[in-house]
């Protein structure tokens, strides 16, 4: 475990969010971002301090101002690493997938199984939506327009490939509606699992879309 003194600083200024764990320093970075989503995710954004987030991740409070200077930092960095992670998934697993839905499909497995394996970061998202400000906001809130606009463009494809009709922004919206607040019900020792779920979830969501847009004919 990498101590404050022999990590390299994260420039704030450069708004860098933690990559796939390689180095030391990496590998402590997301230790400590792991730290900060369960306590925001516990006590909330606004209730929890800095010396809470310093308690938890084993760094002193000197060390934790020196790299990160303020929880919004930390709460940046956890939103970014989360959403810059999902899509970069999102992108890999539809290389080489035409079919529009099964496209559709693996948009839903990769949020579903994602959020389930990390249910504390989507309660934070979730709920610490409008606490960013400034530059941090802008950041992060360009990566979900970009998460978006990938699954309008997979519907619009679903639109055109088989000669349906509805409006993409309520499809996309009423999606994400349902996957969205799965951490709110979903218990491991009663409910299917991600692959399952993601499996259900599609039959239900195409089954609309195909069934209205061949009605609205």
């Amino acid at each position: 475990m990498a101590s404050p003194s022999t990590a390299v600083r994260v420039s704030p200024r450069r708004h860098r969010a933690a990559p796939v764990p390689a180095t030391r320093f990496d590998k402590r970075l997301a230790e400590i971002l792991t730290h900060a989503t369960e306590v925001f995710c516990k006590k909330g954004y606004e209730g929890a301090s800095m010396r809470d987030l310093s308690r938890a991740s084993g760094m002193s409070l000197a060390g934790l101002y020196y790299y990160f200077e303020s929880k919004e930092r930390l709460l940046f960095l956890i939103q970014k690493h989360t959403f810059t992670t999902i899509v970069q998934r999102l992108k890999a697993r539809l290389e080489g997938v035409n079919d529009p839905e099964q496209q559709i499909r693996i948009f839903i497995l990769n949020h579903l199984e994602y959020f389930l394996a990390n249910q504390s970061a989507m309660k934070v998202l979730s709920h610490e939506a409008e606490a960013l400000k400034d530059d941090f906001a802008s950041e992060v809130a360009a990566i979900k327009r970009e998460y978006y606009r990938i699954c309008v463009s997979l519907l619009d494809e679903l639109k055109s490939n088989r000669g349906l009709q509805f409006s993409t922004r309520i499809a996309v919206l009423s999606l994400f509606g349902m996957m969205n607040w799965i951490y709110t019900w979903h218990n491991s020792r009663v409910d299917a699992d991600a692959g399952q779920l993601a499996r259900e979830m599609s039959d239900i969501f195409l089954c609309g879309v195909r069934m209205g847009g061949k009605g609205r004919r």
